[in-house]
């Protein structure tokens, strides 16, 4: 545990919740348009109407999903020499997932800003906490091929993909494929890449006042010392890709379930690990979660791929993001207040 307290606290200054608060507001703008070119007295109709016991499911699975991430990430972390039980260590996960979640482009590349909270609420190192994010992100890398694949392999085969849908699917592929290969050269060739890195990195560093150069090296090596660590224990990393596989499962499952909410037709589940990775490529929005932009890609692909009217794939994509965004974000905002309060307690 780190001598200082604040962890979370530290991340949110002003000028960090301003962009929260315009990311939002941004998002909610976007979203009121979108409603509104719909029919607003219809998408009000049909949430109205809707069965809020599969948006309880929806919950409910959104909740499981974060839980066993966590589970993933609690074995990765093992590995890296850290031991944190898993009760302790989940409520920071779901704490992580809160400031990720409300961060502008957080959903763009979060883990250092993750490996940061995780750092000051456990005995783990900043370089042993990015490590250990980075691979379990990586990890939830294979769950999402796999899912986008069957889903896009499913369409193909059924003949249903519209010509619209190409560009968005071709992208969906490139992205499934091509981060885990270049992650694996990036693996093959980190000493020469952290050679490339530093070389450009140094000349900068040297002019900041607060870093040094041997500073910043002693830095990487220990970061690859992590990483080569972490990589040693393949039997722990499988055991950690199981528990990111079903963390997957639980993270689509919202969107079928509150598609039986609203209850126009159901989605099919091969539909659904299609349509859920590629909503998530909105998360590359400027907005927090991508919110605004996921919803529009889920109404998008929705109302193309399934019979369900614009107005229904509407309520059901705002749905979605209750089960999937909003309330991951009450959890985690519940838990990390609850890390604050333990991180002043214990300082």
């Amino acid at each position: 545990m780190s001598d200082d307290a604040g962890g979370i606290g530290d991340l949110f200054d002003r000028r960090t919740v301003v962009q929260i608060v315009l990311g939002f507001a941004v998002a909610g703008l976007v979203l009121s348009v979108l409603v509104e070119f719909v029919g607003t007295r219809n998408v009000l109709d049909r949430l109205a109407t809707a069965d809020l016991r599969w948006l309880a499911m929806g919950c409910l699975s959104t909740l499981l999903c974060l839980t066993f991430w966590g589970k993933a990430w609690q074995i990765v972390l093992d590995v890296a020499g850290v031991r944190e039980s898993f009760r302790r260590l989940v409520v920071t996960y779901y704490a992580a997932t809160f400031a990720n979640y409300v961060t502008p482009l957080g959903q763009a590349g979060g883990e250092p800003f993750i490996a940061y909270v995780l750092s000051r609420d456990t005995d783990a190192s900043y370089e042993d906490a990015l490590a250990s994010v980075v691979t379990a992100d990586l990890l939830n890398l294979f769950p999402f091929v796999t899912f986008s694949g069957v889903g896009f392999a499913a369409l193909l085969y059924q003949s249903s993909l519209p010509a619209v849908l190409e560009p968005l699917a071709v992208a969906l592929f490139a992205v499934a494929l091509g981060v885990p290969v270049l992650a694996a050269v990036g693996w093959r060739y980190r000493l020469s890449l952290r050679r490339v890195g530093a070389s450009v990195v140094v000349p900068i560093v040297r002019l900041l006042p607060r870093l040094t150069v041997d500073g910043l090296r002693s830095r990487l090596a220990e970061l690859d010392e992590a990483f080569n660590r972490i990589a040693t224990d393949r039997r722990a990393l499988v055991r950690a890709l199981g528990y990111s596989y079903v963390g997957w499962i639980f993270f689509a499952l919202p969107l079928y379930f509150v598609a039986m909410a609203v209850g126009d037709a159901a989605i099919p589940l091969l539909l659904v690990f299609f349509i859920v990775p590629a909503s998530t490529l909105g998360g590359l929005a400027p907005s927090p979660g991508g919110s605004g932009a996921v919803e529009a890609f889920l109404v998008i692909l929705i109302v193309a791929l399934t019979p369900i009217a614009s107005d229904g794939a509407t309520a059901i994509s705002i749905l979605y993001r209750v089960a999937s965004y909003v309330f991951a974000l009450l959890v985690g905002g519940a838990a990390a207040v609850f890390v604050l309060r333990r991180s002043y307690s214990n300082n």
